[in-house]
């Protein structure tokens, strides 16, 4: 009773000295900035089809800095990639070297399972060296079938294995649409992805620099160390038949029909074309050539948004120590825009009447959405600027309150 009593007093006394309390709040250390929120865009292609035929299963064209598809048709239909496969094969390599887990030069001893694959080869014998430089190579030029498994098994064990991570990294992706039972894209039951998920895969392996030191080479070849040399020529011929095209993997069986997801860079922008399942190697690259040709006539990127942007005023604050709070964007945005409609871009802030105090610099306090023909295409986090503490003997109290149990015991 007597504790319970002094703890009592106690909180009395501190009331009488709430101004005193309120400084010794404020000169507490300032919480951390939050992390910068993530660009929401809504993912709605920028067309309602595809400006031109084509002849063709399923097909996607998208700019991986925005993250907009400008147009898509059949892009969540489950099809065979043939061996589109591998880029997922190559990405979990890339990603593999970028943390240091194995290194170009490192030398790998080919087995029996990757030495007997069929269908597309760099003709790797049993026990054979190479370096995962050399194998990397083979996969991104040439498709090697029994190079991609020489280097699933060195990263992960087995193929087996590696296929485990190749479905779980789809996952983290995003591509809920896709399933692995392979790293080749060999005819397989139950392996399957989409136009849309090899979209995914694909920015991401595009997003390598690595990637590109391997993907313009048109001609190469492959030293066996016992007087065999086995030539590699290019399966992505729009690397030469396309001006900008700097990279892209091919696949084709009876199931999948022809693919490819092709990169291509004029100025400061990048496009990825998706074809799946045309009736021909040559109609998949003049399918991609004129979705690349679409997309380079018509759109531009347009710097929307900076981070650290003032949004308005700034906005009231009720019991803080200040009447407002200045507020500002959280996210860079950069869109990719119709040539010539730049004027029909309006923003639209969603903010509250007012924040109660205390408000913390990095608080998100709401959102401005980008609005473009009518359609919301993205929604740029806002944040407040700075710190505001709050003020007056209701905050004191609840303060005191909140520490309760350590004054009451």
């Amino acid at each position: 009773m007597r504790r319970r009593l002094f703890s009592m007093m106690l909180v009395l006394s501190l009331f009488c000295l709430s101004a005193r309390a309120e400084i010794d709040l404020s000169t507490q250390s300032p919480q951390p900035t939050s992390t910068p929120a993530p660009v929401e865009l809504s993912g709605t292609a920028l067309l309602d089809a595809p400006p031109m035929a084509l002849d063709c299963a399923a097909a996607l064209l998208l700019e991986p800095e925005s993250g907009q598809i400008i147009f898509e048709m059949n892009a969540d239909s489950p099809r065979a990639v043939a061996s589109v496969t591998k880029v997922m094969t190559i990405l979990l390599t890339l990603e593999a070297i970028d943390d240091g887990r194995v290194a170009l030069d490192d030398v790998v001893t080919i087995s029996e399972s990757a030495a007997g694959m069929g269908g597309s080869q760099v003709l790797l014998d049993v026990g054979e060296t190479q370096t995962v430089d050399v194998l990397l190579k083979s996969m991104i030029v040439g498709s090697a079938n029994d190079a991609a498994v020489a280097l699933a098994e060195v990263l992960y064990g087995s193929e087996e294995l590696c296929v485990d991570r190749m479905n779980e990294r789809a996952q983290q992706l995003g591509m809920a649409g896709t399933h692995f039972v392979n790293c080749t894209g060999l005819p397989a039951d139950g392996q399957h992805t989409t136009a849309r998920d090899v979209a995914r895969m694909s920015a991401a392996m595009f997003s390598h620099p690595l990637y590109y030191e391997y993907a313009h080479i048109w001609l190469d070849e492959v030293d066996h160390g016992d007087g065999r040399v086995t030539q590699l020529t290019n399966t992505n011929r729009l690397i030469r038949l396309y001006d900008g095209c700097d990279g892209g993997k091919t696949g084709s069986t009876d199931e999948a029909g022809y693919c490819i997801a092709a990169t291509a860079q004029r100025g400061d922008m990048r496009l990825i074309a998706i074809v799946l399942g045309a009736p021909s190697g040559a109609e998949r690259f003049d399918i991609a050539g004129e979705m690349f040709d679409y997309g380079f006539a018509n759109y531009r990127l347009y710097p929307v948004a900076e981070r650290g942007t003032r949004v308005r005023g700034g906005l009231p604050v009720e019991g803080g120590s200040q009447e407002s709070v200045a507020v500002q964007l959280d996210a860079d945005l950069t869109l990719l825009i119709l040539k010539g409609s730049e004027q029909g871009i309006q923003l639209s802030p969603n903010l509250p009447e007012s924040l109660a105090a205390p408000v913390a610099a990095g608080d998100r306090v709401g959102s401005v959405d980008v609005v473009v023909d009518g359609k919301t295409v993205a929604s740029i986090p806002v944040a407040a600027a700075e710190d505001v503490d709050a003020t007056g003997l209701p905050y004191a109290l609840r303060r005191i309150l909140s520490r309760w149990p350590a004054i009451g015991g």
